[in-house]
């Protein structure tokens, strides 16, 4: 005889709940359930299941996610915005969708390196403009310093 965790009615409830989800997307959620987080900031169809992954990630670290839980980020924009999170940094001057993921890390780059980013932290910059700032005011920095490597 087979036995089952859960009886029809319980299962119908579960189909119920996960309807329009992908696996992917229904794994997140059960994981995030499982680490008791509330899964409610990202329990939404309007996001894949790597952005899933980044706010569970976010949400693991007690990250302020709100900061990133928007679709229009795809997640490589999530993952430098949490990254910069956990680093601390003022992620306020590139968590905008204008800002592609390259952008983005320049920016990123630019803050955990103490520079300031205002120069060039503007979406009609590309990341190889922004880069080049970036590595220029790095270089005036270290020689200001007098730190040489």
């Amino acid at each position: 005889m087979e036995t089952r965790a859960l009886n029809e009615e319980q299962l119908e409830q579960v189909k119920k709940l996960f309807k329009g989800f992908n696996i992917g997307q229904t794994c997140e959620i059960i994981f995030g359930l499982w680490r008791r987080l509330d899964v409610s900031i990202y329990a939404d169809t309007k996001y894949d299941d790597e952005q899933m992954y980044q706010m569970r990630l976010g949400l693991e670290q007690r990250l302020d996610v709100s900061v990133y839980a928007n679709p229009k980020y795809n997640r490589y924009q999530m993952w430098v915005i949490r990254d910069g999170l956990e680093a601390g940094l003022d992620v306020t001057v590139y968590a905008d969708p204008k800002f592609d993921f390259g952008q983005m890390v320049q920016i990123y780059l630019g803050l955990k390196a103490g520079v300031d980013v205002s120069s060039y932290a503007d979406p009609k910059n590309g990341q190889y403009q922004m880069g080049k700032i970036r590595e220029q005011l790095e270089a005036n920095a270290k020689r200001n310093s007098g730190k040489n490597d």
